[in-house]
């Protein structure tokens, strides 16, 4: 027998293996997009607050602008210990607790309400999404005059039809006149909130506690009430963010006069009208703060939310 050679294999070919973008400059090249809003974002509220920071450190009268010289913690002691700024702090406390919790207690009772099948809810669900979608200035507007006004005013109007008093609402309760306002156009945010916490609820769970017995008093504060806790704080922590800045009210009922001035309508009338840059700069800061520890709790409540949501899917 004669051996059969085999021809010898060539061995295949070895490329060099293609070069991967590193993983930074992956991340780069993923953030590449954001990058212009995230500059106009810097250029449009990060600098401003910088430099309203370093202003709030100089003693600055926009009438004297030659005479400015920097006084350190100077304009923070004095927000902080004059009497008509602290007054103003007060007030803006007391209406946003007024108003926040006004809006909730009502804001529930309407959700409650819209959870219910009925005809027409979609209707009836629009108009009380109404007010809030209508422009601030135009509300206290619409407050101030329509509803307000001692001599034409709806509120007056109806007095009248039954032989009440007329009283003169903005100069007899100022801040209630306010506060009754802000409520209007804030019970629907705290409406939406709440609606969508009713309609996240296990209903299964509801069934059988009404299987079992339980009464709808029992099933709201055993059972609802428990489940809306997170939205409550939700709904409490976002309306005292923007009703601590709020401004447009105040300013249009009672242009900040009668004991209704909170802080934001201080610092306008600390720059617009008394000229002082860093004093109005240094309230300014401290509302900043304030809204950002607010925030803070706002956030780690959405968190812990997305959290459940998450877990329970």
């Amino acid at each position: 027998m004669t051996a059969t050679k085999t021809a010898p294999v060539a061995a295949p070919e070895t490329r060099a293996p293609a070069r991967r973008p590193s993983a930074r400059l992956r991340a780069w090249a993923t953030r590449a997009p954001l990058l212009p809003a995230l500059i106009f974002m810097i250029v449009v509220t990060q600098l401003p607050f910088v430099a309203t920071l370093v202003i709030s450190f100089f003693d600055w009268n926009s009438l004297y602008p030659d005479a400015r010289h920097f006084t350190g913690l100077d304009n923070y002691q004095e927000v902080l210990t004059d009497a008509d700024l602290r007054q103003s702090v007060w007030t803006t406390v007391l209406l946003t607790v007024a108003v926040v919790l006004a809006s909730l207690v009502l804001g529930l009772v309407l959700a409650l309400l819209l959870d219910r099948r009925f005809r027409g809810r979609g209707i009836v669900r629009t108009l009380l999404i109404a007010p809030f979608l209508v422009v601030p200035v135009a509300a206290a507007l619409l407050w101030k005059h329509v509803l307000y006004n001692p001599e034409y005013g709806l509120f007056n109007g109806l007095l009248h039809y039954v032989g009440g008093p007329q009283p003169d609402w903005i100069s007899n309760t100022p801040l209630l006149a306010v506060e009754a306002s802000l409520v209007w156009q804030w019970t629907p945010f705290m409406m939406l909130i709440l609606l969508a916490g009713l309609q996240s609820r296990d209903h299964q769970q509801i069934e059988a506690a009404r299987v079992d017995g339980a009464s709808d008093w029992q099933i709201f504060v055993h059972l609802t009430l428990p489940h809306l806790r997170r939205y409550l704080e939700l709904g409490a922590l976002l309306g005292s963010i923007y009703i601590v800045q709020n401004f447009d009210a105040v300013f249009t009922i009672t242009s900040g006069g009668l004991g209704t001035a909170n802080l934001p309508y201080t610092v306008y009338q600390s720059f617009y009208q008394a000229h002082e840059n860093g004093l109005a700069s240094a309230a300014g800061v401290l509302v900043v703060i304030g809204s950002i520890v607010i925030a803070t709790f706002a956030l780690r409540v959405v968190s812990s939310l997305f959290r459940e949501e998450v877990s329970g899917a």
